[in-house]
C-alpha cells in the first residue's frame, strides 16, 4: 500500500450536513418542476387533477395548460458536496392550503420564492409570510416561456424587495440552474446567520 493509499485509509470520513430548504410561491409559479428537475431521487409529489371544485378559488386563466396542483408538499433532495445534503420541501401555492406553510418551514434554513414575470401580485403574500417569519430568503424569477422580461433591478422595486436579499434569474425546468438557486439560498442563509450571530441575536432553533 503506498502512502496515499495509507493516508486515504487512516482518514476520517467527513462528516456529512444536512439542510432543509422550502421552495415557496405563488399558485402555478414552477415550484414541482423545480423540485422535480433537481431531486436525486424520485420526488415525492402530492399532485391532484384540478377539478370544477376549484373554479372561482384557483385562478388557473393565467397557467395555461396546467391541470394538476400541489395540495400538500412536494419532497426532494440533492448531495450538493461530500458533506452537504439538501432536503427539499415545495408548498402548496393556493392561499388555502397555507395552514401547512408553518409545518413546512420548521426547522428549515432558508427559503427560495419563486416568482412568476406574469402574474407579479401572486409574489406579495409569499414575500410578506417569509418576512415575517425573519427565514432567510431569495427570490428566484422562473423564466417562463413568452412570459415578460423585466430587470431584475425593475422586479426589485415592484415588489419592494429589501437591497440585501438576493434576487436571481433562473429556469425551474433546467437542473443547474436550479441547482445556482439552492447554493444561494445556502450562502444567503450563512451570511444572515453570521450577521445575526455579529449583533449577539441568538441561534434559532428548528
Amino acid at each position: 500500500m503506498d502512502f496515499a493509499s495509507s493516508e486515504r485509509a487512516g482518514a476520517q470520513p467527513k462528516e456529512i450536513t444536512s439542510a432543509k430548504i422550502v421552495v415557496a410561491g405563488g399558485f402555478g409559479v414552477g415550484k414541482t418542476t423545480l423540485v422535480g428537475a433537481v431531486s436525486e431521487i424520485e420526488p415525492l409529489t402530492t399532485e391532484a387533477v384540478m377539478t370544477s371544485a376549484g373554479q372561482g378559488i384557483d385562478d388557473a386563466s393565467k397557467v395555461p395548460g396546467k391541470e394538476t396542483t400541489t395540495v400538500a408538499m412536494d419532497f426532494g433532495r440533492i448531495t450538493m458536496a461530500d458533506d452537504l445534503i439538501l432536503y427539499l420541501f415545495g408548498t402548496p401555492g393556493q392561499t388555502r392550503f397555507w395552514f401547512m406553510w408553518d409545518e413546512l418551514i420548521r426547522g428549515a434554513v432558508g427559503a427560495a420564492v419563486l416568482v412568476d414575470t406574469r402574474r407579479i401580485s401572486d409574489a406579495f403574500a409569499p414575500l410578506d409570510y417569509f418576512e415575517n417569519r425573519h427565514l432567510p430568503y431569495l427570490v428566484a424569477l422562473n423564466c417562463f416561456d413568452g412570459a415578460p422580461r423585466y430587470e431584475p433591478e425593475e422586479i426589485r422595486e415592484a415588489l419592494a424587495i429589501a437591497p440585501h436579499v438576493p434576487l436571481i434569474m433562473c429556469d425551474a425546468r433546467q437542473r443547474d440552474s436550479v441547482k445556482q438557486v439552492l447554493v444561494g439560498v445556502v450562502e444567503h442563509a450563512m451570511r444572515t446567520l453570521v450577521a445575526e450571530q455579529e449583533r449577539g441575536f441568538p441561534t434559532p432553533v428548528g
